[in-house]
This record gives structure tokens, sequence and C-alpha cells, in this order.
């Protein structure tokens, strides 16, 4: 493997949206960190060639194939990481899996639970070091909100409430893209956005233990797409002509009970007038509360119920000093960072665990906590059919 030589060829799997965030890491994560290996920007592999091609010339990718098979059990290679749309998650995470090989995925973490439930085994049964992409919990503000509760400041946890809110589909003509099919997505902005909120929760509160939820698809038909972007995404323009259903849903909304006793309550929805990428949460506990924006994602808002009375009240932590989680790799203090740092974040603590580094710490979010999301995304769906309350699998 080239880490023995102190690299790791990576290959990476999708050119598109996601695709350009990870290569960013790639590109930049040992100008920041001081890393026990150095990352190598091996093969991009993508079914359209001269898409890759551009790709990798832009961002510096050695080379790009659309052979799938021979890159998964290329010598080389030492992490797959996959960027491609949630229906192809499973097949070349197993096949990366059963060729030695350390896998990277985005969430969600796979097309459906079945499928998560195959990928864990696969990574389990091969002994392959594995993550997913929940990025977010790299955001230094979040991982700062994690050291404040375990230090018990914020002491029992009651609420948990979370939004995220996206507008980019309210034109009844916006094109039918991948992400609004069932047979490619598994569901829409549940698991696209959704997803992230299961997991700062899981992060912040702790085990899911019984949901209940409502689904909807407010534009049921949309035309075609016809040779636009695949992304998904803003961006992609209106389209005419000939419709097909739209088979996941709009907007997700659900209660949870965690198994800790805490409540919550969630907002994930793409017709959300206005908002483009608007999400965060607010916790509340007995000695203080929690509060995250995404759009302010430098900052930390925390309210201590120990202090004296007279000077309680909500505080603004700016997450920039270099004893705050990963900012002192950057800039010196209130030179922020942004969306793409988290990225690097994660890939920082990701090639010091594949490096060996930190006693070879166990990597979290791992494709257990892929499949916990999981499990919690399919609980959501199957109480949005019947319209009663769900105990989630653990």
């Amino acid at each position: 493997m080239g880490k023995k030589n102190g690299t790791i060829n990576v290959a990476l799997f999708g050119a598109g949206f996601m695709g350009k965030a990870h290569s960013n890491a790639c590109l930049k994560v040992n100008k920041f960190f001081d890393l026990p290996a150095r990352v190598v920007m091996h093969t991009l592999v993508t079914r359209n060639a001269k898409r890759g091609q551009s790709m990798a010339d832009r961002w510096g990718w050695k080379r790009s194939v659309a052979d799938l098979d021979a890159v998964v059990n290329d010598p080389e290679i030492d992490l797959v990481d996959i960027c491609v749309p949630n229906n192809e998650h499973a097949g070349i995470a197993i096949a990366a899996a059963r060729a030695g090989k350390p896998v990277a995925c985005e969430k969600p973490l796979a097309h459906n639970l079945a499928d998560a439930k195959k990928m864990v085994a696969a990574v389990k049964s091969a002994g392959v070091q594995n993550f997913v992409w929940f990025n977010y919990r790299r955001v230094p503000a979040l991982a700062l909100a994690r050291r404040l509760i375990d230090e018990g400041r914020i002491g029992r946890v009651y609420h948990f409430r979370a939004t995220y809110l996206q507008d980019w589909i309210m034109d009844p003509n916006f094109p039918l893209v991948w992400r609004l099919r069932g047979d490619v997505a598994g569901s829409g902005s549940h698991g696209d956005l959704g997803a992230h909120l299961i997991d700062m929760a899981r992060y912040l509160v702790g085990e899911f233990a019984e949901v209940v939820g409502h689904q909807e698809t407010f534009v049921k038909q949309r035309p075609v797409e016809t040779g636009l972007s695949e992304r998904g995404l803003s961006g992609v323009g209106s389209a005419r002509g000939r419709k097909k259903p739209v088979t996941v849903d709009d907007a997700t909304m659900f209660l949870a009970r965690f198994a800790n006793g805490a409540l919550g309550t969630f907002e994930a929805t793409r017709f959300a007038r206005g908002r483009k990428n608007d999400h965060g949460f607010e916790l509340n506990g007995d000695k203080g509360s929690l509060v995250f924006r995404f759009d302010r994602m430098n900052e930390l808002e925390f309210f201590d119920a120990t202090a004296p009375h007279h000077v309680q009240g909500f505080t603004t932590i700016q997450v920039s000093e270099s004893e705050h989680p990963y900012a002192g790799a950057y800039w010196p203090p209130a030179h922020w960072t942004g969306y793409e740092h988290a990225f690097i974040n994660q890939l920082a603590d990701a090639v010091t665990c594949l490096a060996g580094g930190r006693g070879r710490m166990k990597f979290h979010p791992n494709f257990q906590d892929g499949l916990a999301s999981q499990q919690v995304l399919d609980a959501v769906e199957r109480s949005a059919k019947s319209r009663r309350w769900v105990k989630v699998a653990r």
C-alpha cells in the first residue's frame, strides 16, 4: 500500500458537487495539517470521460478513468472515496471492502436500510477502516458544542430541535434530477438534509428510541431531465416537456424520543422560500443551552445557567481561537473558516487513523454510524406511512 512509503493514494468516485468538495480536501489537507502521511490524488473515477478529464486537469488528479472494477482492485489505491448517487454506494463500497481497501462514503450511507446493512457487514468481514462524510461534526463550533456537553456544562439534555431548509426545487418546472427519483436517491429532503440533522443529534444527544413523522411531496410530477446538470442542486434551470412522477419527499417533519429521555423535533424541506441552505439546532439542558446556525458557522451561542443570575444570557463564542477544535490549523483568531474546511478537517482525522496515528484510533462517524442514521431515516418513513410512533432499531 502507498501508505507504507508515507503516502495514501486516493481513488475518488464521482465528479459532481461533492466530488469538488472532496477534491479540495485532498488538495489542501497536508497544507494545513502536520499528518503522518501525505494524501495523493491518484485516480478520479467517472463514466463521463470528457468531464472526468476536465476535472482531473483542474483539480490535480493524476488520472481519470471509467473502469470501476479495475480501480477498486488496483494495488496502488489505498482509499476508495465514494461521491456518486446513493444507489451506487453499496456496490462500490462492498467491492472495495472485498479488495481490502479502506472506504469513505458520502451520506446517507446507502440507498436504503438493506444496502446499509450489507455495507456494514462487508467492512466488518473484511476488517477494513471506513468512514462516512458527515462533515458537520468537523465544523469547529459543532466540535466545541460536543466538548461543552462532555465537560458537563449543559447537564441533562431535555430538548434538541433542528431544521434544514432549502428552496431550490420550488419551481414546478425544475427537472426531475436524480435527487428527486426514489430509485436513485432513496429519499428526498429526508435523506439528503435530514440525515445531517440526525447525525448531529446522535453526536450531541445520543441514540434515538422512537419517532413519529410526516412526509409530503408538493409537486407530484416534473419534466424529464434532458442534458442538464446531474448535480441536482440549485443552478439547474427550468425544463419543459414530458413529465414523470416525483418519487421522493419534498419535506419531512418528525418528533423523536431519545434513549436518554430527551425530546427532539426535526424539519427538513426543499420548499422554504428564501432559504437557500439554512440549518442549525438548539439544544436545551438543565445547566445550559447551545445554539448553532450554519450561516454563522464560526459562532456558537452558549447559555450558562450556573453563572450568577445577574450576568446570565446567551454568549456568542467566536470559535476561532487556537485552542478551539481544528481552528488552530488555519488562520489567526477571527479569520473565519468555511464550509470546505469541515471536509479538510474530517480528512485530516481520517488520514491520522489510516496511517496508524493516535494509537490507531477508531474513526467516527464510520459505517456503523451511517447505519444508525439510516435506521432513523427508515423508521421515520415507516411512521409517515403508518401514521403512528415507530421504534428505531438498534
